[in-house]
């Protein structure tokens, strides 16, 4: 376990010592004393919150949305920095799934989310008690891992996949970090672009175009966290240029990009999610089929 601090805050993060079962799964550990209603930064993923501990998260979104406890995010939840989230002796796993997979594990397509957090409890069932009670139950992180995965793997494979050809439109995208031409991505998959666009959003929950912009965004502003200069990351990540970069990280977060780089929620990455950010591995078999 390693510790990380923002302000008064003191984060304990855990990482498990082996990767999931499942590709497009990756786990992180948090035990935080004070959480004091920090922003979520949107990310390419569904994200899973599962609680166990005293407290619960809570997550204050717009309109007054407000959501306790254990809790499933779509993909770029967050977007234009409205959503904050607090919460006081918070103990939870944190999941991040692909999106490809995340239909099959959630039970429904990320695109019934609605854009908003929604309760495991209204997803799972008794299952989302029940893996409170055993993660509270465990007598340790490395445990605790191990019973998320068995879950999120039983889940796997019973759901319904995603069609092939919408595997692998995303898996362009995340290889390309968001350089991937859109109009070309329906032609690649020997389908029209309208079907392809039905079916990426349906089943992912987002068009492909939101879906290059928020992958860019998510590679952009981690190399400005990581102390790169944006005039430098702008002309990598395939801006126009430095303004534009500039839009899109205003836009996802309502922040400057030299703002943006405190957020612990990206600055924290590094210790939750060490390693490659790829999406799927290359074994995973998804190839595209041609009709």
């Amino acid at each position: 376990m390693r510790t990380f601090v923002h302000g008064a805050a003191v984060w304990e993060v855990a990482t498990p010592r082996r990767p999931s079962r499942v590709a497009g799964v990756t786990m992180a550990g948090f035990g935080v004393r004070a959480l004091d209603a920090l922003q979520m930064v949107p990310h390419p993923a569904v994200t899973l919150l599962v609680e166990f501990g005293a407290g619960s998260p809570v997550i204050d979104g717009v309109a007054g949305q407000e959501q306790r406890g254990s809790m499933a995010a779509p993909p770029g939840f967050g977007s234009g920095g409205a959503v904050r989230v607090r919460g006081e002796n918070v103990e939870c796993v944190q999941v991040r799934l692909s999106p490809v997979i995340a239909r099959a594990v959630l039970g429904a397509s990320p695109a019934d989310l609605g854009g908003v957090a929604v309760s495991l409890d209204d997803l799972w069932g008794r299952e989302a008690a029940r893996i409170r009670e055993r993660l509270g139950g465990a007598s340790s992180w490395q445990e605790r891992f191990a019973v998320t995965d068995a879950l999120l793997a039983r889940r796997h494979e019973a759901g319904p996949p995603v069609d092939p050809e919408v595997a692998w439109a995303w898996r362009r995208i995340v290889g390309s970090r968001g350089l991937a031409r859109v109009d070309g991505l329906a032609a690649e998959v020997g389908w029209s672009r309208k079907r392809l666009w039905s079916r990426f959003r349906s089943q992912l929950g987002l068009p492909p175009k939101r879906a290059v912009k928020l992958v860019r965004f998510d590679h952009a502003v981690h190399r400005l966290v990581a102390g790169e200069g944006a005039a430098g990351v702008a002309a990598d990540a395939g801006y126009a240029d430095q303004s534009h970069l500039h839009r899109d990280v205003m836009a996802f977060t309502g922040a400057t990009p030299a703002t943006v780089t405190v957020e612990p929620f990206l600055a924290v990455d590094d210790i939750a999610w060490p390693g490659p950010r790829d999406d799927l591995s290359p074994s995973d078999g998804i190839r595209p089929v041609m009709l």
